[in-house]
């Protein structure tokens, strides 16, 4: 049976401009549908540099990112066209959690529906849906400035699953947590993430949360591992 590749990079090259040397050249990858990656590597390999090109934020030199089961190239894509693509195909999780001070925790699970063209009020039960399945059930009408950092970073999982991406990507998701709520909250994203059938590549630097994904990856200065 052929199973289907939700994350498919070839011959992947970035240099910043100026930079004697490309952050990395000449990467592959796939991710199958329904699969849960993890990339590890030492700090400035350009793990996080890799997921931006991913997500189009920032623009890769060569090779092609196809993204979701249309199997859209974001490299060619034009900025709205990216944007167009992240707004129904890519969730995006980060560490330092980008939730909006200004927005209710309901309003910021519901902004990837609104930059989709989305309207989120006829979308309320899934926000409350999945409200509940990050265990904060009635959370909804609270501000960010009430919530632990747990608790924010629940906010970003539901946010980053509610307009049912094909693809999540993660970056360091527990980096800004206490041992005991990163242990909570990963074991709430890929719980999350598998029943929402997406795959997902997750950047961290836990050995443990590493062992938790369905498969590791090494990024060095050579290469993927």
């Amino acid at each position: 049976m052929r199973v289907s590749t939700m994350l498919s990079i070839a011959n992947l090259s970035k240099r910043h401009p100026g930079a004697a040397r490309p952050v990395f050249s000449g990467l592959d990858l796939a991710v199958a549908a329904g699969e849960i990656v993890a990339l590890i590597g030492e700090s400035g390999v350009g793990k996080s540099t890799l997921l931006n090109c991913i997500a189009g934020l920032e623009p890769a030199n060569t090779g092609t990112i196809l993204i979701g089961p249309q199997a859209r190239d974001i490299v060619r894509l034009d900025e709205a066209e990216r944007a167009a693509l992240r707004a129904t195909a890519i969730g995006f999780v980060f560490q330092a959690f980008h939730v909006l001070p200004t927005l209710t925790a309901a309003q910021n699970i519901a902004v990837p529906l609104l930059l989709g063209g989305i309207d989120a009020k006829q979308h309320m039960a899934r926000i409350e849906t999945l409200l509940a399945r990050v265990g904060l059930a009635g959370f909804g009408p609270r501000w960010p400035a009430t919530l632990s950092g747990g608790e924010l970073q629940r906010i970003a999982i539901a946010r980053a699953l509610v307009h049912r991406p094909a693809l999540i990507l993660a970056d360091e998701p527990t980096g800004n947590l206490d041992p005991r709520t990163a242990d909570e909250v990963l074991a709430l994203l890929l719980e999350r993430v598998r029943d929402e059938r997406a795959s997902a590549l997750i950047v961290t630097h836990s050995r443990h949360v590493a062992q938790s994904c369905d498969r590791i990856l090494t990024l060095t200065p050579e290469g993927l591992e």
